[in-house]
C-alpha cells in the first residue's frame, strides 16, 4: 500500500493553478483551528497551497509531504524565493503518505486531492483519527470523477486491443476512491464531528485539446510514465479524438464538469 512511483511533472500541474486550488480552499475554510502546534499537509505538491497554511497559522509548524522528488524539490525553491519571515516554521519533506502516522502534536491534517493515488487510504483514515488527539482536525479532499467520460475513455483506451500490452492493469482509478457515505462513516467511527459534502465545478477550459492538457497534468501520468515518446504521442491522438467528442468545444470554451468529495472532521 503505497504512494504511486510514477513522475509528476510540476509545471504541468500547477497549470491550472486557479482549478486546483479552489477546493483547497473550499475544504480547509472549513478547519476551525485557533492556534494548532503542527499542520501536516499529506501530498503537498510544490507547496504552493501549504505555505497558505503557514500564513494562517503562522505560530505552528507547517510541514508538507508528498512523494514525489519533482514537487518537493519546486516546494523548497518557492520557498527560498519567498524568504519571508512568517514562513519560517513551514518545511517540506519527501515521504510516502502510507508510512505517515501523526504525532501527538499534531493538530491540523489535510490532504488535497492526493489520497486517490494510495490504495487502502480509508484504512489510513481510520488509522489517523484512532491517533490524532481530541480537538484535532482532518480535512481531505479527493476527485469523485472517476465514472466521467475523461476517465472512462482513458482506461477503455488503455485496455484496447492495441494498448492492452503496454497499459493493462495501470490504471486503477474505477475504484480510486469510496462514496461520501463511506467517508462520513470513518469520520464517525473514528470519533469525529463530520463535515461531508460534494461539489461539481463547472470549469471552463480554453486552448486546444484542453481536456487533454487538463490531465496530462495528473490522471494521465502512469500512462505518460510508461509509454515512450512515439507510443505517447499515438496514444494521446487517439484519446483526444475520443475527449472531443465527450467534450465539444463552445465559443465559450470547453465545459469540463469535476465533481470532487470533501470531508472535515474534528475529533471528539
Amino acid at each position: 500500500m503505497g504512494t504511486p512511483s510514477f513522475a509528476w511533472d510540476p509545471e504541468k500541474y500547477v497549470q491550472f493553478g486557479d482549478f486546483r486550488s479552489r477546493p483547497f480552499f473550499d475544504l480547509t475554510s472549513r478547519v476551525v483551528a485557533h492556534a494548532p502546534r503542527r499542520v501536516v499537509d499529506l501530498g503537498c505538491g510544490p507547496g504552493n497551497l501549504t505555505a497558505t497554511l503557514a500564513q494562517r497559522w503562522p505560530d505552528a509548524i507547517v510541514t508538507g509531504l508528498d512523494s514525489s522528488p519533482a514537487m518537493i524539490a519546486m516546494a523548497h525553491a518557492n520557498l527560498a524565493a519567498q524568504g519571508s519571515a512568517p514562513l519560517a516554521t513551514l518545511n517540506f519533506e519527501i515521504a510516502d503518505i502510507s508510512g505517515w502516522a501523526p504525532t501527538q502534536d499534531t493538530d491540523v491534517v489535510v490532504s488535497n486531492a492526493a489520497l486517490q493515488w494510495v490504495p487502502g487510504h480509508q484504512q489510513l483514515m481510520a488509522g489517523w483519527l484512532a491517533a490524532l488527539r481530541p480537538g484535532a482536525w482532518l480535512a481531505v479532499q479527493v476527485p469523485g470523477n472517476f465514472t466521467s467520460p475523461s476517465h472512462v475513455l482513458m482506461r477503455e483506451l488503455a485496455e484496447s486491443p492495441r494498448w492492452r500490452g503496454r497499459l493493462g492493469g495501470v490504471l486503477r482509478h474505477d475504484h480510486a476512491v469510496a462514496e461520501p457515505a463511506d467517508y462520513h462513516r470513518i469520520m464517525l467511527d473514528g470519533g469525529a464531528r463530520a463535515d461531508v459534502w460534494t461539489t461539481t465545478y463547472q470549469q471552463l477550459l480554453t486552448g486546444p485539446d484542453p481536456v487533454l492538457n487538463w490531465v496530462r497534468g495528473t490522471g494521465l501520468r502512469p500512462v505518460l510514465d510508461v509509454l515512450d515518446a512515439e507510443e505517447t504521442v499515438e496514444f494521446e491522438a487517439d484519446y483526444s479524438g475520443l475527449l472531443k467528442e465527450a467534450y465539444p468545444a463552445t465559443p465559450h470554451g470547453t465545459p469540463f464538469p469535476f465533481r470532487r468529495i470533501f470531508m472535515v472532521g474534528q475529533k471528539i
